[in-house]
């Protein structure tokens, strides 16, 4: 076969050349380590929405509609809580924390707009500045400030920044929100507070200084430059958290693994390569460090340390039977040189099939890890064995320390005992083994399909609390303080109401068409379920609302309305471009061109949605009424698009699953074909990682663990973690098989690759496991759930491998020397040494 021309020259360079091969791979190296400088950084919600249709018409939304946040302007709010911040002395404190801010030059303040100030107006309407408006309460009474605020109770521009237990007749609310408008310089923008740089990051954090310095203690700042650095602080804090968790717990096990300090030094050191030419890569190629790459060096570990300790441990195996140094590696590389090539192929199927998903992020984990391991095949197949090579031979030659060179699970060796359990059960009852397998493979599936999905902010953010030994950490592995997710969850708890919030129709059409307005008032009678009705109708605003509304106070505009009116609904139906100019050039334009664009080509309306809608429901429900338009409608706003997103995660990871699992089935098939002639034993190979595709899926269930943006790819990165162990079974078994009967290949399988998939399994569990210790929700899920399916992996290849095994010879009655394994040549290879 033309391969093996390929493996015997690799097998040349790694024993005769092995200098040359380490010196390749350094100078490799340092070309890699150029790009880690490149590395930047992208966290956050925003970047899982880029491209999605709801997206981008959320995005025109903003842009077209909301003129005070355009994009040379940002907002910073001032989130005040009291007992009653309708009170005389809270509404001072709101205004002189506004007039500081003002006055500070640097904070580049254009606008402040609070509930104080409303009343202040309602109070003297005179009082148009800040300093008028203090000076107005504090001459006022107290009964005179409660009666100013009964008065504007029905404004919705002051009861909108008001919590919502505000009680008019009282005039008391325990919360309120101040905004404060920022100039920005020219051709930056706010950005959305969800990961990445954002110029209102230096402004809100001297907000903050500002506002502590004036004594208001009840007042918290809060905006999108502060959640923009806790997005990203967060993504750093977790990396300082886990990578030295990790290292410890790598180096505990490596040292158990290897036993010998000098081979233990030549696996971190194939580690650190294998992590410095991915993130090198990163670098070079331009793609920033997102918050679902946190997962790469862990993954990298996981099929490294496998490798690594594979690669050793069979070269171990040969040399106590004596064999000299390049014969046994030769022996080796013949082996493990095929069975990482199937690995890495597998695993890679596994991580090309988050390609498949429309978001962004996702994309780039998946083409990341793919590239990682690939290295990690070069590294550890080439590199590592030229290493070990060169070593031994200066150990020959010089006193090198050297501890125990004997392999995990050798015969006669208590974890070699341990390690036979799965072919005591295929010896004496395979089949009925198998079938109670089936039985909970079938059953965990089942039970997986009630999975939920989700996508929020908080998947990104810090606990509230992070538990105390967190807390108590020393510097530099103390993390950030973070005050976001309290924020936002004070603001969930006091301003969200009996309505939850609302969606968003954007309409693309010619407005000027005679039939444009009574679209969006028809599309208002009977509502959907999730969206709040007032009279039977939809509770919404849009350009047809502030027709109606200027109609009320304009009696010119009122006869305008009427003459255009031909069905006396109140929405014309004629000249509309006479209507919307009057609204142009009244003062009503402001509020006018929030629903419409000036060159009256698009138009939005906005729906209230109930509290207990689920957003589901509200998606369905919004995308419903879009349809109804006959002009190009789509429905948008922060839950439809977050929904979005969550329904791409979803289908990501079923599409991803079935690529992974069908992609990686037809490559066993092949493969297993080529080296052995026995394309069977790829279906074989299959049978243990859809048992742990399934239980893992069944697990995240029963732990309450959703399909997020991160843990959506888990179930086909288990498919490609997963195959690595039975890889490692199925080839080590066609290898033993061709001189040995059914169950002496068994049991040299279990105790020789066994021994070495259990000393990975311990150390790749608890090195990707520590991801728990991140100081975000999804990542430490991630950790949790990789970790599990690491075991399962490892469980399921020793335990129900060999059962399959077995009644695989026996359907295919495949006898011992019926495979044309490239092991049988171990007898003809040249004992080539020094």
């Amino acid at each position: 076969m033309n391969y093996q021309r390929y493996i015997d020259w690799a097998d040349d360079r790694i024993v005769e050349d092995s200098r040359k091969v380490i010196l390749a791979f350094l100078v490799v190296t340092v070309l890699f380590g150029a790009g880690l400088g490149n590395i930047s950084t992208n966290a956050g919600t925003q970047q899982f929405t880029t491209g999605l249709p709801a997206e981008e018409a959320f995005e025109e939304v903003n842009t077209k509609f909301s003129p005070a946040f355009s994009a040379d302007t940002g907002s910073t709010q001032l989130i005040q809580s009291e007992t009653n911040v309708l009170a005389k002395p809270a509404m001072l404190r709101m205004l002189r924390t506004q007039e500081s801010l003002e006055q500070n030059d640097d904070l580049r303040v254009t606008s402040t707009s609070s509930a104080a100030a409303i009343v202040a107006r309602e109070l003297n309407p005179s009082a148009t500045t800040t300093e008028a408006q203090i000076r107005t309460l504090e001459r006022s009474t107290d009964s005179e400030i409660d009666a100013a605020v009964r008065n504007v109770a029905e404004n919705p521009q002051f009861t909108g920044l008001l919590s919502n237990d505000f009680n008019r007749k009282s005039a008391a609310a325990s919360a309120t929100i101040g905004v404060v408008t920022h100039e920005l310089p020219a051709g930056l923008s706010s950005g959305s507070g969800q990961g990445g740089d954002s110029p209102l990051t230096d402004i809100q954090r001297q907000t903050e200084f500002t506002v502590d310095t004036t004594g208001a203690g009840s007042i918290t700042v809060f905006g999108a430059g502060i959640l923009a650095e806790e997005f990203s602080n967060v993504v750093a804090d977790s990396l300082i958290l886990t990578v030295p968790a990790a290292l410890i717990f790598i180096l505990l096990f490596l040292s158990i693994a290897y036993r010998d300090l000098a081979d233990m030094a030549l696996g971190l050191g194939a580690l650190f390569m294998a992590i410095v030419w991915t993130f090198g890569f990163m670098g070079l190629a331009g793609i920033p460090f997102s918050q679902m790459l946190i997962a790469v060096p862990p993954l990298l570990l996981a099929v490294g340390i496998d490798f690594g300790i594979h690669a050793v441990n069979r070269y171990r195996e040969e040399r106590e039977n004596g064999t000299d140094i390049g014969r046994s590696m030769r022996i080796t590389t013949d082996q493990l040189l095929v069975a990482f090539g199937i690995v890495t192929g597998t695993t890679v199927i596994g991580f090309l099939s988050n390609l498949s998903s429309d978001l962004p992020p996702i994309q780039d984990f998946g083409y990341v890890a793919a590239v990682g391991i690939v290295f990690t095949f070069l590294i550890f197949g080439v590199f590592l064995p030229a290493a070990k090579v060169e070593l031994d031979r200066l150990r020959e030659r010089y006193p090198i320390p050297t501890f125990s060179q004997r392999p995990l699970g050798s015969e006669g060796s208590r974890l070699g005992g341990v390690l036979r359990g799965g072919v005591v059960i295929a010896e004496r009852a395979p089949v009925v083994f198998l079938l109670v397998i089936l039985v909970v493979t079938g059953g965990a599936g089942m039970y997986a399909t009630g999975i939920s999905t989700s996508f929020s902010q908080d998947d990104f953010l810090p606990p509230e609390d992070n538990p105390d030994w967190i807390e108590s950490l020393p510097e530099p592995f103390a993390p950030n303080d973070y005050t976001v997710t309290e924020t936002t969850n004070f603001l969930d708890e006091k301003f969200t109401s009996s309505q939850g919030g609302d969606v968003t129709i954007y309409v693309e059409g010619p407005m000027r068409s005679d039939d444009a307005l009574e679209q969006i008032h028809r599309a208002g009678e009977d509502p959907p379920d999730s969206f709040v009705r007032e009279d039977g109708r939809a509770d919404s605003t849009s350009i047809v609302t502030v027709i109606m509304d200027r109609a009320e106070r304009d009696p010119d505009f009122r006869a305008l309305v009427s003459r255009n009116d031909h069905n006396d609904n109140g929405v014309p139906d004629d000249n509309l471009e006479e209507i919307y100019e009057y609204l142009l050039s009244s003062s009503s334009r402001s509020q006018a061109l929030n629903y419409i664009t000036e060159d009256y080509r698009a138009t939005r309306i906005t729906y209230q949605v109930e509290g207990d809608a689920s957003d589901s429901a509200v998606t369905e429900d919004a995308q419903t009424v879009a349809d109804e338009f006959r002009f190009e409608a789509t429905a948008t706003g922060g839950t439809v698009v977050f929904q979005a997103v969550s329904d791409v995660i979803f289908e990501s990871a079923i599409v991803s699953l079935a690529i992974a699992l069908s992609g990686t089935a037809i490559f066993l098939v092949f493969i297993y074909w080529v080296i052995e002639g026995r394309p069977s034993l790829g279906i074989v190979n299959v049978v243990p990682v859809v048992v742990t595709v399934a239980l893992l899926a069944g697990t995240m269930r029963y732990l309450g663990i959703p399909l997020n943006a991160i843990t959506g790819t888990m179930l086909a990165l288990t498919i490609g973690l997963g195959v690595d162990y039975s890889v490692h079974v199925v080839h080590r078994f066609a290898d033993e098989y061709h001189t040995a009967d059914l169950v002496t290949a068994l049991d040299r399988t279990v105790r020789g690759t066994g021994g070495a998939l259990f000393g990975s399994m311990l150390t790749t569990v608890f090195g990707i496991g520590v991801l728990a210790l991140a100081v975000f929700p999804a990542i430490g899920q991630f950790g949790i759930l990789t970790a599990l399916s690491i075991v399962y992996a490892f469980l399921t290849s020793l335990l129900v491998l060999p059962s399959v095994l077995v009644v695989w010879s026996r359907v295919t009655n495949v006898w011992p020397g019926d495979f044309r394994s490239l092991s049988r040549r171990r007898s003809v290879l040249p004992g080539d040494d020094d």
